[in-house]
C-alpha cells in the first residue's frame, strides 16, 4: 500500500529540490500521519570515457550509402550495402500468352530497374557531388546470422564472380529530369539503375537480360514466387551496392526497389504496359558496411577531458556509476530517484558548412548488453534501459533511472552469491554506455497510444562532446531516498 505512492513522491521531491533548497518537511507534506516518510537526498560522482565503437549490429533498414571527410578528424567515412528483395504481396501477372515481348522466340521484358529513393530530408553534403555506384550480384542469399557493420561481403565470397554487375554514376539532385517533372507532386528523388546486358544464371542458362530472367521464371516456376524466402533462395539472392567513387555525400535511402517491365494485350486488346515489383522490405535482410579511419577515432578516444558519440560506427560514452556508494549511504531506505544530466559541450568546428549533426536520441544500457541489446532486437524497459532526447538546453537529460542502478546492484548481489570472485570476473558490473540511437514507433488501433516499436543503431552521420571524461568534469547523480516511519 505505501509503495504506490513512490513514484508520485520522487516526482515532487525533485520539484522541491529544484525549487527550494529545504526538504526536511517533504515526507510530512506528501504523506498522511500513518504513512510519514523521511525524504533525503544525495549527489555523487560518476566517471566517464570514450569508447571505440567497432562495430554495430547491421540489419538494419536505415540504410545509408555514400563517402565523406569528417570536418572533425579529416578521416574518410564509407558506408555502403547489401540488400534482398521480395517480391510484393498478392501480385499476380496477365497469362503468358497475352506478353506481347519477344526474343529468341520467347517471352522477354521490356527492361529491369533498381530506384534508389533518396530522403533529402536526411542526406548529407553537396546534392550536386556525383557519386558512383556498383551494383553487383549475391552469390548466395544473406541468411540468419549476425551481420556487423565491418562484414565485407567480398572477402567473405559473397559476391558471385560471373554474376551481373552495373555501374551508374548520378547526383542527389538529378538534373536529368526537368524543371516540370520535379514539379509535380509524384515527383521523387531517386537513382535508377538499368540492369542491362545478356544475363548468366547460376545453372550456366542464358537470357536477353535480367529482367527476362525474372519474368520468365515466373512462368516457369511459380514456386519461385510463393514467398519471400522461396525467392531469394531460388532466383535472386540479392545485390551488394559499392561505393566506387564520389566523395562529400551522403545519402539516406527511404526505400528500394526493383521493377521488371512488361507490356502485354488485355482482354478489350488493348496494350498495357505492367511491372513486377519487389521492395527491399523489413521481411527481407538489408544491412550496411561501415568503413571508418580507426586511428584517427582513436585521436579523439584518447582525450581525457571530454567524451565522444560519434556515429556511424565510431564512438560511444562508458559512465562507471558509483552503485556501491549509492546503496550503501542508505542501507535501509528506498531509492526514489537517480537523475543524471550528459551537457553536450562545443567541438570547435561549429562554423564548418558541413559540421555533423548532434545525435537526437541516447539509449542507455549496462555495458555489458552492448550487443546483445540489438542483436535480440529488446526495446526500452525503464529497467535495464533508458533513452532520452537531446533538449532545448543542448543537454542529454535521464530524469529518473533508479531501476538502472538497482538493476546493476541486484546483479552483483547475485553474482556474488554463487561466485566470491564473480566482480573479477565481470569488472564492467557497474558501467553503463551511452548510444546514439533511432527509434521506431507504433500506434495501438486499439487505444491510439503510441509506444516504441524498436531501437536501432543511429546509421546517419552525427557528433558531439560530452562534459566528463577521465581527467574532466565529474558527472554528478541526483538521489532521492526514502523511508518510512516504523509505527
Amino acid at each position: 500500500m505505501k509503495f504506490r505512492f513512490l513514484s508520485a513522491i520522487a516526482f515532487c521531491a525533485m520539484a522541491v529540490m529544484s525549487c527550494n533548497e529545504e526538504t526536511l518537511e517533504v515526507g510530512t507534506t506528501l504523506t498522511s500521519e500513518n504513512d510519514k516518510m523521511d525524504i533525503s537526498t544525495g549527489v555523487f560522482n560518476a566517471t566517464s570515457r570514450s569508447i571505440l565503437a567497432d562495430s554495430i549490429y547491421a540489419r538494419n533498414f536505415d540504410c545509408y550509402f555514400g563517402n565523406v571527410r569528417d570536418p572533425e578528424t579529416g578521416a574518410y567515412i564509407k558506408s555502403e550495402f547489401m540488400a534482398q528483395f521480395n517480391m510484393l504481396e498478392n501480385q499476380k501477372l496477365p497469362a503468358k500468352d497475352r506478353i506481347l515481348g519477344m526474343k529468341d522466340g520467347e517471352i522477354a521484358a521490356d527492361s529491369c530497374e533498381i530506384w534508389l529513393y533518396f530522403d533529402r530530408m536526411k542526406c548529407y553534403g553537396d546534392s550536386l557531388t556525383p557519386v558512383k555506384l556498383n551494383v553487383m550480384e549475391l552469390k548466395e542469399p544473406m541468411n540468419d546470422k549476425i551481420y556487423y557493420s565491418n562484414f565485407d561481403p567480398m572477402s567473405a565470397g559473397y559476391i558471385r564472380t560471373d554474376g551481373l554487375r552495373q555501374s551508374i554514376a548520378f547526383t542527389l539532385s538529378n538534373l536529368t529530369y526537368t524543371d516540370s517533372i520535379r514539379a509535380l507532386t509524384s515527383y521523387n528523388d531517386l537513382a535508377r539503375i538499368v540492369m542491362y546486358g545478356a544475363y548468366k544464371d547460376k545453372n550456366g542458362k542464358n537470357y536477353p537480360d535480367y529482367g527476362t530472367y525474372i519474368l520468365r521464371n515466373y512462368y516457369e516456376h511459380p514456386e519461385y514466387f510463393k514467398n519471400s524466402y522461396s525467392f531469394i533462395h531460388s532466383l535472386c539472392p540479392g545485390f551488394y551496392f559499392e561505393v566506387n567513387d564520389g566523395l562529400g555525400v551522403m545519402a539516406n535511402l527511404k526505400e528500394i526497389d526493383m521493377r521488371v517491365f512488361y507490356h502485354y494485350k488485355n482482354e478489350k486488346d488493348s496494350v498495357i504496359n505492367g511491372y513486377i515489383g519487389m521492395a527491399s522490405t523489413p521481411e527481407v535482410l538489408q544491412t550496411t558496411r561501415i568503413i571508418n579511419d580507426k586511428e584517427a577515432l582513436q585521436s579523439l578516444v584518447r582525450k581525457d577531458n571530454c567524451t565522444y558519440l560519434k556515429t556511424p560506427a565510431g564512438i560511444f560514452t562508458e559512465v562507471t556509476f558509483p552503485v556501491d556508494e549509492i546503496k550503501a549511504t542508505h542501507a535501509n531506505d528506498s531509492l526514489l530517484s537517480v537523475g543524471v544530466t550528459f551537457q553536450r559541450i562545443n567541438s570547435g568546428i561549429e562554423n564548418s558548412p558541413y559540421v555533423f549533426e548532434a545525435p537526437d536520441y541516447l539509449l542507455m544500457i549496462p555495458r555489458d548488453s552492448l550487443y546483445t541489446f540489438f542483436e535480440k532486437g529488446q526495446t526500452i524497459n525503464s529497467t535495464s534501459s533508458y533513452y532520452t532526447i537531446l533538449d532545448s538546453k543542448n543537454q542529454y537529460v535521464f530524469s529518473n533511472i533508479g531501476n538502472m542502478i538497482t538493476y546493476l546492484a541486484d546483479k552483483k548481489k547475485e553474482g556474488l552469491v554463487g561466485d566470491s570472485d564473480w566482480v573479477a570476473k565481470h569488472p564492467a558490473w557497474n558501467k553503463i554506455v551511452l548510444v546514439p540511437v533511432t527509434l521506431t514507433t507504433a500506434t495501438n488501433t486499439t487505444t491510439s497510444a503510441g509506444g516504441i516499436a524498436s531501437v536501432a543503431n543511429e546509421m546517419a552521420l552525427t557528433s558531439t562532446r560530452l562534459q566528463g571524461g577521465p581527467n574532466g568534469e565529474k558527472i554528478e547523480l541526483q538521489v532521492i531516498y526514502a523511508k518510512f516511519h516504523d509505527k
